[in-house]
């Protein structure tokens, strides 16, 4: 494995870069997957740490960046920081162990190093639902820092559209003062679900891949298909492949939104809106997506605000599904009511237990989960909320409900059970030893093994 000095400059650092190469392509991915070209990726979080597990199980020459140092000192250490991700436990000791991957919080000195620059770092949102890259932004400016002739930035994290070539780029040419041509841009977006990122990193889903030029492009792919075990699809340009990211997951928030508008008419029809779900995607041209108390996580909800507000095109069908989404936890919250209401007891005397409070079953992951806004909503309609969630450790932004653990929980009286998020652990539940009625928010729970009443959203109501 060819380890590079970070010390050493762009000036009198060795030609080993892809982009603009003069080898042929075979001696290009001999050169890749013998480890003569560094990689450095630069985010460590959940999908950080699996996209540079696999990249220096390819290489044997990859270096991890974040900015915390309980990160960088847990991966050094052989152990993934990331909670439930199959294989990743593993994976990590073996390329730590054998040199293949280090991590630091040294981003300058990777950028200096490396000579592939991939980019896994968060794109979030401000409070006025407007995308917030001062993340990727400071990470753009620490790769320009150590860009060298022949370097390749790839992209993986999720933009908006025209963000790769009208944002990042200029940055990347002043930061680094090298000229255009000189060093290439790609974005690959990732698509990856937490719970199996390794195995969609290795290829679950075929890799996208769009360049600034066709060199950045081809470049990209050859690295793709080293890293995938899938297709590697290339697109015109880097616009197209970083709209394909945002365009999947505004699709999911639109069709989510079409399932939940139709769970409220459940009331009015007295029908299982489930089941008439089930029965109209037997037909082919028909795939509604399930309803549910709402949708959270860092992708799905904020990917809408990409694309609203930031072109001068109408987007009033995306803000409308968001809005529907969001309404879920105010209208969970109705249910539940209605259920206290039909077994005689009043909100403000009543006991709600709420089991799973982040966004995704097995997920440690709180951000835009559904179960925050709806724990304040049942709070406010009067009944005292207790919650479970075995994956939550600080529980200082749940001020609304009472936590408690499993065990806590089935020694309480409560008047209603709500599951809004599935865990692994309520699985085997002994739901009838809590003597009250369920609403079953993930349609989760199989009904024959619960003597209790079970209600599910799009259920019939009480």
């Amino acid at each position: 494995m060819t380890q590079h000095d970070s010390r050493v400059s762009r000036e009198t650092r060795p030609r080993d870069g892809l982009y603009d190469a003069s080898e042929d392509e075979a001696t290009q991915r001999a050169a890749f997957t013998g480890g003569d070209v560094p990689v450095a990726v630069y985010g460590l979080g959940k999908m950080g740490v699996p996209l540079a597990a696999v990249y220096a199980d390819v290489t044997g020459n990859t270096v991890g960046v974040d900015v915390d140092p309980s990160v960088v000192e847990t991966i050094n250490g052989g152990q993934s920081p990331i909670k439930r991700e199959p294989g990743l436990p593993d994976l990590v000791a073996e390329v730590v162990e054998s040199g293949a991957l280090e991590a630091t919080t040294d981003g300058e000195g990777a950028a200096e190093r490396a000579a592939v620059h991939v980019l896994m770092v968060p794109t979030l949102l401000t409070d006025d639902d407007e995308p917030d890259l001062s993340i990727m932004d400071d990470v753009v400016e620490t790769v320009g820092t150590g860009l060298s002739p022949g370097d390749l930035v790839i992209v993986e994290s999720t933009v908006p559209p025209r963000t790769t070539v009208d944002r990042f780029l200029p940055k990347l040419l002043e930061t680094s003062g090298l000229s255009d041509g000189e060093f290439g841009v790609a974005a690959c977006p990732e698509r990856t679900v937490s719970g199996q990122a390794l195995a969609d990193v290795r290829g679950t889903h075929p890799k996208v891949v769009g360049g600034i030029d066709d060199e950045s492009t081809r470049a990209a792919a050859l690295i793709y298909d080293e890293i995938s075990s899938n297709d590697v699809v290339t697109t015109t340009d880097a616009t197209t492949a970083e709209a394909t990211k945002v365009f999947e997951g505004v699709y999911r928030d639109v069709n989510i939104a079409i399932a939940n508008q139709l769970a409220v008419f459940a009331e009015e029809m007295d029908i299982d809106i489930n089941e008439a779900i089930d029965v109209a995607n037997t037909q082919p041209f028909c795939d509604i997506h399930d309803p549910g108390p709402g949708v959270g996580g860092h992708c799905i909800p904020v990917y809408p605000h990409f694309l609203s507000g930031q072109f001068d095109a109408d987007a009033s069908l995306l803000s409308t599904a968001r809005e529907r989404n969001d309404d879920m936890a105010a209208y969970t919250a109705s249910l539940t009511d209605a259920i206290l209401e039909s077994e005689g007891v009043e909100p403000d005397e009543a006991r709600v237990l709420l089991l799973g409070m982040t966004y995704k079953a097995n997920i440690a992951e709180l951000r835009n989960t559904p179960s925050i806004p709806l724990a304040r909503h049942l709070a406010e309609m009067g009944p005292t909320v207790y919650a479970v969630d075995p994956l939550i450790e600080d529980w200082s932004a749940l001020d609304t409900v009472e936590p408690l653990t499993l065990e806590e929980a089935h020694d309480r009286s409560v008047d209603a059970v709500v599951l809004a998020t599935p865990h692994d652990e309520f699985t085997t539940l002994e739901w009838d030893t809590f003597d009250a009625p369920i609403l079953d928010g993930r349609a989760a729970i199989d009904t024959e093994e619960v003597d209790a009443p079970v209600y599910t959203i799009g259920g019939p109501w009480p």
